[in-house]
């Protein structure tokens, strides 16, 4: 008997479901290429219901699916909210400047060479998030902006949240939760720390759920979107969108589970006018990224409309 267990089944597209059928049925939804004309490109690049309708009735016999609210009805409620951070005149110079040296990239390729420079292209988007996070986060760069309204958001909701809440903060980049941890650090709130580095994760995570002093969790979402019960804390901010909506609710999750007791508050924070509102809307999509991004109209209006920027020096 072959067995697959997962709690997300389709994290990013189609195939995640073809992988885990494969082994446990193999056979069943035919070999990669048949399943990637047949159901893989119509679903996730074109929202093909008929396609979709037909796979789900393919494999409804072979699943047996228990989400959370059949196995915890008793989980308190959760909410979630997007907060809008606006940025100091100083980081949106930097962030119109990069975007503009971006837009000039792809403009300069056509359609068809640009898929060929997925590295590019890929370097181009962090870049754009890492500004709205904080320009330091540029560190190959001669940069001397400190500015971040992200990071003023997030301290003063610390600050504000902290003496009566324990707090999960979740980013991409390990840099900015070094940059928080600085922060912390001076205005003496006590933390836990974990990312990809750390060594004893069960340690870290009993400290934080047991000593009272420690009212702040700082994970790299990669590290901590899966594998913690962190129950004691009742607010979760997300620093930086994901591509992925499926990895955020892992991250939410480490709260909102058996064994939580208060009402759950998860806070995704957004710098508004940027990349990170168009990746909220690409999130409602949930088609896989690089079959709706790669292309040059997509890239362009990821962007948003072309303006005058400034640059800086």
């Amino acid at each position: 008997t072959r067995v697959v267990i997962t709690g997300t089944p389709v994290e990013n597209n189609t195939f995640d479901l073809y992988g885990q059928l494969s082994f446990a049925c193999p056979g069943l939804l035919g070999n990669k290429q048949y399943f990637k004309e047949i159901y893989a490109v119509p679903i996730d690049q074109f929202a093909d219901q008929k396609r979709a309708k037909e796979l789900r009735e393919k494999v409804r016999p072979f699943i047996l699916r228990r989400t959370k609210e059949q196995v915890a009805a008793e989980l308190p409620e959760k909410t979630e909210m997007v907060l809008f951070c606006d940025m100091p005149p100083a980081q949106q110079q930097v962030y119109n400047a990069i975007e503009q040296e971006f837009r000039d990239y792809i403009c300069s390729k056509t359609g068809e060479e640009l898929p060929r420079h997925t590295v590019h292209v890929l370097k181009g988007l962090t870049r754009l998030r890492q500004v709205c996070n904080s320009p330091l986060l540029l560190k190959e760069e001669d940069i001397a902006v400190k500015e971040s309204g992200k990071m003023t958001v997030l301290m003063e909701q610390i600050h504000d949240k902290s003496p009566h809440h324990k707090i999960l903060v979740f980013s991409q980049f390990v840099s900015m939760l070094e940059l928080v941890k600085k922060e912390l650090n001076k205005q003496h709130i006590g933390f836990s720390y974990l990312t990809g580095s750390t060594r004893d994760r069960g340690r870290v995570v009993k400290e934080f759920q047991e000593d009272t002093a420690r009212r702040v969790f700082l994970i790299s979402l990669k590290a901590g979107g899966t594998g913690l019960n962190l129950t004691q804390a009742d607010y979760v901010y997300l620093i930086d969108p994901w591509w992925n909506p499926a990895v955020e609710n892992q991250a939410i999750d480490r709260i909102h589970r058996i064994g939580q007791q208060k009402h759950v508050v998860a806070v995704r924070l957004i710098c508004a006018g940027t990349i990170e509102e168009k990746i909220m809307r690409l999130q409602e999509t949930k088609r896989e990224l690089f079959g709706k991004l790669v292309t040059k109209d997509s890239l362009l209006e990821l962007l948003g409309p072309a303006s005058d920027h400034s640059s800086y020096s």
